[in-house]
């Protein structure tokens, strides 16, 4: 059971934490970071939250499945969705290292598409990077909490 002033905290910290993930995952394919320190971040968060309220509030609150009240959500169907998760990244990661391989180019080749007269930001370039980060932040998270859930059960 936790305390008041520990769950009071996990509501003032953890959209603090995604924020800074959301700001290192789009810095992240034009400096160091990304979808490592992202998913990092966002696995944090989800742990704090795991932490002050238990896994019925994830299940119910933030993932938004059926639980009924006063059972306990089974743990296996949480580490299968959070395994999907880890699935799903590295089919992304890899699958953005195998399209320049369609195109002749050496595998990873990283390029970018500018975009002009952007609301609020007028030009902006995205870079192929980001796809291969967005992989990688689903991997880190599907991993991590994977392993979070299996040691949690313990």
């Amino acid at each position: 059971m936790t305390t008041v002033i520990m769950r009071t905290t996990a509501r003032v910290v953890v959209p603090i934490i995604l924020v800074v993930a959301v700001s290192l995952f789009v810095e992240g394919h034009n400096l160091p970071g990304g979808g490592f320190i992202a998913g990092v971040l966002t696995t944090t968060a989800f742990a704090l939250l795991y932490i002050a309220f238990g896994l019925d509030f994830l299940e119910r609150g933030i993932l938004e499945r059926d639980v009924e009240p006063g059972k306990t959500p089974s743990r296996d169907r949480v580490v299968v969705a959070y395994r999907r998760v880890f699935t799903f990244g590295l089919t992304i990661a890899v699958g953005s290292g195998l399209v320049p391989i369609l195109l002749d180019l050496p595998f990873l080749t990283q390029s970018y598409v500018e975009f002009e007269g952007v609301p609020l930001y007028g030009h902006v370039e995205i870079a192929s990077a980001l796809a291969f980060d967005f992989g990688v932040y689903c991997v880190v998270v599907g991993g991590l909490l994977t392993i979070i859930s299996a040691v949690g059960a313990e």
